[in-house]
């Protein structure tokens, strides 16, 4: 679970109305972090004088199969925010932007500079509001631009594997962001009714989000029409889309009970 709050200044309009919502959701600062197991108490007088620093760290060397339970995993204790991969020409450059719930977690998270995930070691860097907002800019411009691997992945997953016959009004959505709720993935589906009890927001083991959900739609023939969002961007990440079944949603959603 992640906990939400508001950052001081609102100068982000530009970057679409998902992303705007993430960064304004960033938990007090002036709070203990519940999900920590740090166990720090930031001071109330700490940034009286001035905004707190945008908590978002670097990192470089990640495995190109590294997915965002992977990232969480590696800052394990940690309030994880966002996670943004950077691709380039189409490709994961193996680089991506955290975002964390506190401005402290900062220098927790820098402690993981040069430790392994996998057999892979991570480089793990300071960075700031400029360089996280530059990132996403690029990876909407480029999904509205579309790219020849993108497009054939877009034909490969709508065409191999997602017969009209599977389809029972219940789809399951991979690549969420952590900090995604029930009212983004509402607006996601704007063109079809549905409501929050339809909307199954997946956690783990230790209650955290998993980047994965299901939704029941009204019919089947509004879940095979919603497809037609399967690789559209949810702020800047691709949602995928697949066919699935009331007994693989019930069976998640006991998984993370």
């Amino acid at each position: 679970m992640f906990y939400r709050g508001r950052y001081p200044d609102g100068e982000d309009r530009e970057m679409g109305a998902k992303r705007q919502r993430l960064v304004d959701q960033v938990p007090s600062f002036y709070g203990t972090s519940p999900g920590s197991s740090f166990m720090y108490n930031p001071p109330p007088y700490g940034y009286v004088a001035q905004p707190p620093p945008f908590p978002v760290v670097r990192l470089r060397g990640l495995p190109f199969d590294c997915t965002e339970t992977d990232v969480a995993e590696f800052f394990h204790g940690l309030d994880i925010v966002d996670v943004l991969f950077v691709h380039k020409g189409g490709k994961f450059t193996g680089e991506a932007f955290c975002v964390l719930g506190y401005p402290l977690q900062v220098d927790f998270a820098l402690q993981k500079n040069r430790q392994n995930m996998g057999r892979r070691y991570v480089e793990v860097f300071r960075s700031k509001r400029h360089d996280y907002y530059k990132a996403i800019a690029n990876e909407v411009s480029d999904a509205r631009g579309g790219s020849p691997r993108r497009n054939a992945g877009r034909t490969k997953s709508l065409d191999e594997g997602k017969d009209p016959a599977e389809y029972t009004g219940v789809l399951r959505l991979r690549g969420l962001p952590f900090s995604a709720g029930k009212d983004d993935v509402m607006e996601f589906f704007k063109d079809f009714v549905l409501s929050e009890d339809s909307i199954h927001i997946t956690m783990n083991s230790e209650g955290r989000p998993t980047g994965e959900a299901f939704v029941d739609f009204a019919s089947a023939e509004d879940s095979k029409a919603a497809m037609t969002k399967d690789r559209m961007t949810l702020g800047s990440r691709y949602i995928e889309l697949f066919p699935s079944s009331v007994e693989e949603l019930e069976e998640a959603v006991t998984r993370g009970r």
